[in-house]
């Protein structure tokens, strides 16, 4: 198999990754909501953490290409 044959997987190496970037994100906007103090800090953490994949995924992706 080589690295251009795509991988099969289930509903969980589907969804996985995307689930728990959705769950981290409703944490983050439950904790900016209702709180203050290290609740903004949480708040501001997880919800940098989907931008901070998203960034590295790219990269990653444009290494793949290079």
């Amino acid at each position: 198999m080589n690295d251009k044959t795509p991988r099969r997987g289930g509903f969980r190496h589907i969804f996985g990754v995307p689930a728990v970037l959705a769950i981290i994100s409703l944490v983050g906007l439950i904790a900016a909501l209702v709180g203050d103090g290290w609740l903004d800090f949480l708040s501001w953490v997880t919800l940098g953490v989907p931008i901070a994949v998203m960034f590295w995924a790219y990269g990653r992706r444009r290494q793949a290409k290079a």
